[in-house]
């Protein structure tokens, strides 16, 4: 799960980093909503074109298919490229498959640490911690996680915060 430099990056420091995934119930969550997307959409092409343009046509339908099979393999890379790892003086988010994306958040520059479930990620029993601070561009997000899990991280990342900032 590690990528070398990423690791190397990050243990420059001189701690060790300990990443953490998020729940396979993510990549599920995910394959549901391309099936609902696509599904409908082939099958509203296949029945259109074969009424209105012939059976030859109606294989215009399969580029849906082809589009979910391939998304089938492209969510599941996506997942296991998502993890996190607490360190002492800043929390670390990586993810991404061909653009790999480190995001190094400071306790001290933290402002506001929310979790969020949406009514398909509470059926999957999914929360999302999303982390605010002063620069827009650094905010981050964690999805994917056990809500335990996310309010575990909320309030730890609540106290590092307000530790590392009552100097500021």
């Amino acid at each position: 799960m590690n990528t070398g430099t990423e690791t190397r990056d990050a243990e420059r420091a001189g701690e060790p980093v300990r990443w953490s995934g998020v729940e396979r119930a993510l990549v599920r969550m995910r394959r549901v909503v391309l099936l609902c997307a696509l599904g409908p959409l082939a099958l509203a092409a296949g029945a259109g074109l074969w009424l209105l343009a012939g059976p030859p046509w109606a294989a215009f339908a399969l580029l849906p298919t082809a589009v979910a099979v391939w998304g089938w393999g492209a969510l599941e890379r996506n997942w296991r490229s998502w993890r996190y790892a607490e360190r002492a003086d800043d929390l670390l988010i990586s993810r991404g498959v061909l653009w790999r994306e480190l995001t190094v958040v400071p306790y001290g520059r933290m402002q506001l640490v929310e979790v969020t479930s949406g009514p398909l990620e509470r059926r999957y029993g999914l929360a999302r911690v999303q982390l605010h601070t002063a620069a827009a561009t650094t905010d981050a997000e964690i999805p994917g996680l056990v809500p335990e899990e996310a309010e575990r991280l909320r309030d730890r990342l609540t106290e590092l915060g307000g530790a590392r900032s009552a100097g500021l």
